[in-house]
């Protein structure tokens, strides 16, 4: 991926899927895991953010990943963040430098008086030590802690990858890259889309792969908990699995026909899961909607997915 190319989800025509199979997904999804009452209804889902319990999210661990005002940062970088931080995030994750070099991008952080904790950066494939370590000193400048690859599970064509041997290889890359990482003072993750949750030909999936051979000191969790449940699996049980590998989760809601939601507007309850953070190591729980800006919404819902967003993780209580 191009460090400065804003993106961390693949684009329609490269990786998302239609309309008619993110149905037939969301179906294969609810079948799965609704009937059992892991997501929250319909009726509920709304007022989720309003449940009562003693346990709330640090507003200080609440950030936004920026590739959801994608349009809003290319045409007014220094108002849209500042608009952030008058919402209220303190910290963001970003998905490229918007047509900036690092310092530049640092620089319209430290004005807006944000943090850029976490970033979007994809290994070099075929890997690379060099241009890897390029993008860990870029990560530096902005003032990163943790860098994170954003996306694998689909061919040159599109196609889910089902060859074991591929998710094998990247779990070495992985190490590779969590390695220098550790070495340049940075924290590295993996985040996952619904691909990886589905099987390979030996029958593990690609997610089972790549936590299985990778080592826990060197690379961590992202979990996408919208793309979770699209690929038909319950993240309390990720997190049960992966004991203290889930260190950040983007907080992405899913809608009644499997498509996004802004956050509290959608099905899943993240009271639910966030009551396990300890368990997980959860450090940083970021907000994110794939389609925000974009037909048929307006590029001015893209902030105000941001603020409902935030808005939803600081009043929940679990």
């Amino acid at each position: 991926m191009d460090q400065q190319t804003p993106r961390s989800e693949p684009a329609p025509a490269s990786g998302l899927l239609s309309r008619r199979g993110l149905l037939g997904a969301a179906t294969v999804s609810a079948a799965a895991v609704g009937s059992a009452g892991l997501l929250a209804s319909p009726a509920t889902a709304g007022s989720a953010g309003q449940s009562h319990g003693r346990r709330r999210v640090p507003l200080d661990r609440i950030s936004i990943q920026l590739y959801t005002l994608r349009d809003q940062l290319a045409a007014d970088l220094p108002g849209s963040l500042a608009e952030l931080r008058r919402i209220g995030y303190r910290r963001v994750e970003h998905a490229g430098f918007v047509g900036r070099t690092a310092a530049q991008f640092r620089a319209a952080l430290d004005a807006a008086g944000l943090r850029a904790t976490s970033g979007h950066v994809g290994i070099p494939q075929p890997f690379d030590a060099a241009t890897w370590e390029r993008a860990l000193a870029d990560a530096n400048v902005v003032g990163s802690k943790k860098i994170v690859h954003p996306y694998f599970g689909r061919d040159s064509q599109g196609r889910p990858i089902r060859d074991p041997a591929v998710y094998r290889a990247l779990a070495r890359d992985l190490n590779q890259a969590g390695r220098l990482a550790e070495r340049a003072g940075l924290d590295f993750g993996y985040h996952n889309h619904q691909a990886e949750f589905l099987p390979t030909t030996n029958g593990s999936s690609g997610f089972d792969i790549l936590t299985g051979e990778t080592d826990p000191r060197l690379v961590h969790f992202e979990l996408d908990l919208y793309w979770t449940w699209r690929g038909a699996h319950d993240p309390v049980d990720v997190i049960h699995a992966n004991r203290g590998r889930i260190r950040q989760v983007h907080v992405k809601d899913l809608d009644v026909e499997g498509g996004f939601a802004d956050l509290g507007d959608g099905l899943i309850d993240f009271g639910r899961i966030f009551a396990h953070e300890r368990e997980a190591g959860l450090e940083e729980y970021i907000v994110e909607r794939d389609d925000a800006g974009t037909p048929p919404r307006a590029p001015a819902d893209a902030l105000e997915t941001a603020r409902v967003g935030f808005n939803y993780l600081a009043s929940l209580r679990y």
